[in-house]
């Protein structure tokens, strides 16, 4: 019954100019709601952050994330809606992410996003969260389009992505173990910092040296272009543990500077190997300075366009899923309210 009059819907859609697209990600601890127009024009984004409550835990605490979200989402959607200057009656759909996340955390966007849908009678669209971390870059730059290479860098995922379209996407290079930003938030931790790691560790950096202590570059047996962060971070614990006074910064420094080198050797690999001319980075990892620096330096030598989203876009929001279900319903790609969780999706999985 819904899918029938959401097709309805969505076939009076295809006379309009403008469709504006509601969107809620709460996929680990941010509670977010935006109005995006036409993919890339944003009308409101508006995120309500957790960070104080988990900080003293040192990361997310699943049940808490939970709870918080269930008490924030109203405010947030009634505040985007303000701030989009829009009514309901505007909307002419409505998106939320589905996976990959905490599951708990997942199904509190999802069913808003299903109620919302329902009672307005407009198509829903799951998103995946790490397809919407790349099109954060859309909404950055109004000239890219795919194809083009991605470096997705987040707390729970690093990949090399190639976008071969704005539906197709190809996993070329992955972690075989822990993500980079799950390093950055260990490694801060571990060194008496905060969550999460990655600021904390950029800014201890700053007045430290990243040639002080030379940390191992993983090898390994697999791709090469696959990724390994856990022996970098225990080589840092061990390093810690070895010495009884230790330089915060310069251990941070070398840290930093080691992944660094790591991610951006190996997006570099990638687009020589498969001969792509644009790159652009995603995820949380992507506002880090040095990260931004090292691959706008070297992709300008190989005379390849760089990406980079806005600082607001890199971090889970809820924008860059309006944005990802924006490309899917211009593919005619909306979904049924039977559509659940799927914290271990991956990239590119339908």
């Amino acid at each position: 019954m819904f899918i029938d009059k959401a097709q309805a819907k969505y076939s009076q859609l295809l006379t309009k100019k403008d469709w504006n697209i509601l969107a809620f990600e709460t996929s680990c601890d941010d509670t977010s709601v935006s109005v995006v127009q036409n993919g890339r024009k944003v009308l409101s984004g508006v995120i309500s952050s957790q960070i104080a409550i988990h900080n003293e835990f040192g990361g997310v605490v699943p049940e808490v994330a939970s709870r918080k979200h269930i008490e924030n989402i109203s405010a947030v959607l009634d505040e985007a809606m303000k701030q989009a200057g829009v009514g309901y009656g505007d909307i002419d759909a409505v998106a939320a992410t589905y996976g990959p996340g905490l599951v708990g955390a997942l199904l509190v966007g999802l069913n808003a996003a299903k109620s919302v849908s329902l009672s307005l009678g407009v198509p829903f669209v799951g998103v995946n969260h790490m397809e919407a971390h790349v099109c954060a870059n859309y909404i950055s730059s109004e000239t890219l389009e795919p194809p083009f290479l991605c470096l997705v860098v987040s707390g729970g995922h690093t990949q090399i992505v190639a976008v071969d379209s704005y539906s197709e996407y190809r996993i070329l290079g992955q972690t075989l173990d822990d993500a980079c930003g799950e390093a950055f938030d260990k490694v801060s931790r571990v060194l008496g910092l905060g969550y999460p790691g990655g600021p904390y560790i950029q800014n201890a950096a700053l007045d430290g040296d990243p040639h002080a202590i030379s940390f191992p570059k993983a090898k390994l047996k697999t791709g090469e272009l696959d990724f390994s962060f856990s022996g970098l971070k225990t080589a840092v614990l061990n390093y810690i543990n070895n010495h009884k006074e230790i330089n915060i910064n310069d251990v941070a420094a070398s840290f930093q500077y080691t992944a660094v080198n790591d991610l951006s050797s190996k997006a570099m690999l990638a687009a020589k190997i498969y001969g792509y001319k644009k790159l652009a980075i995603a995820g949380g990892v992507s506002a880090n300075k040095l990260l931004r620096e090292t691959l706008q330096k070297q992709t300008k030598k190989a005379g390849i366009e760089f990406y980079v989203p806005k600082f607001e876009y890199c971090t889970d929001n809820a924008s860059m899923v309006a944005c990802a279900a924006y490309y899917k319903l211009k593919d005619g790609r909306f979904d049924d309210l039977s559509m659940n969780a799927d914290p271990a999706l991956d990239i590119g999985q339908k």
